[in-house]
């Protein structure tokens, strides 16, 4: 069980952070809890004195004589292991706040989705789960490759469809095509396919079935080569 303390000047933040986290603990069977809350670093401090912390989101601009960065600095000297994830509204800080061996940094207003993909990769980082993550646009967003059935092109955005919901960007398959992991096969001028997660592929109708709900489409084109590929993996005979 990870321990989570929270600390931030703002009381409704910290209301609101420590519900996002519960809810990403739950959604995704994390052993986490929020154990502790701060508004003040005194009491922050005092804490890492006597309580066992994992994982700290901790504000850069306090109202404080002291900044998060001051209050890092102080914690690393009591705690070298906890994670660092630091917050703040001012992206000035961003390159500064790594000095302290920051895990993260996250720019307020914080998202669901962007504090779900940092807890995703901190748990891989502690318990070395085998995820490939994939950054999909210049706002740093990761999707766990292991996650997407296919990517579909639509115009000049790329929508990643995955198992809990779509990311749409602007871009193309020639700026992607060289982060993707070598199972990511072209199947249609629309669609590049995840041949690890496809459950069945249909030569009459030509589709490919992911779930019961989930399938994109095989073009004349690319026919012949996919079907070696699936032929090679044992999808199909």
């Amino acid at each position: 069980m990870l321990n989570f303390a929270i600390c931030d000047d703002n009381v409704n933040i910290l209301d609101r952070l420590q519900k996002l986290l519960e809810t990403i603990f739950t959604k995704n069977n994390f052993e986490a809890q929020v154990c502790f809350k701060f508004d003040n670093v005194e009491d922050l401090l005092t804490c890492f004195d006597n309580n066992k912390v994992d994982v700290l989101l901790l504000d850069i601009n306090l109202k404080s004589n002291k900044s998060g960065l001051d209050i890092a600095e102080q914690i690393r000297k009591k705690n070298k292991d906890v994670y660092l994830i630091f917050t703040t509204a001012h992206l000035e800080y961003a390159m500064v706040a790594y000095r302290y061996k920051t895990f993260d940094y996250l720019p307020k207003p914080i998202t669901y989705d962007r504090l779900e993909d940092t807890i995703k990769r901190l748990f891989e980082d502690i318990y070395g789960l085998p995820k490939k993550y994939i950054k999909i646009d210049n706002k740093n967003t990761l999707v766990d490759a292991n996650e997407i059935q296919y990517i579909c092109r639509d115009g000049m955005k790329l929508i990643f469809h995955t198992t809990s919901r779509d990311y749409d960007i602007y871009s193309s398959f020639n700026k992607i095509k060289n982060q993707l992991p070598e199972n990511f096969v072209r199947c249609h001028k629309s669609y590049i396919v995840n041949t690890g997660v496809i459950k069945d592929v249909d030569p009459v109708s030509l589709t490919v079935q992911f779930d019961k709900n989930s399938y994109c489409y095989i073009g004349p084109k690319y026919k012949n080569q996919f079907m070696e590929v699936m032929k090679k993996n044992g999808i199909i005979e």
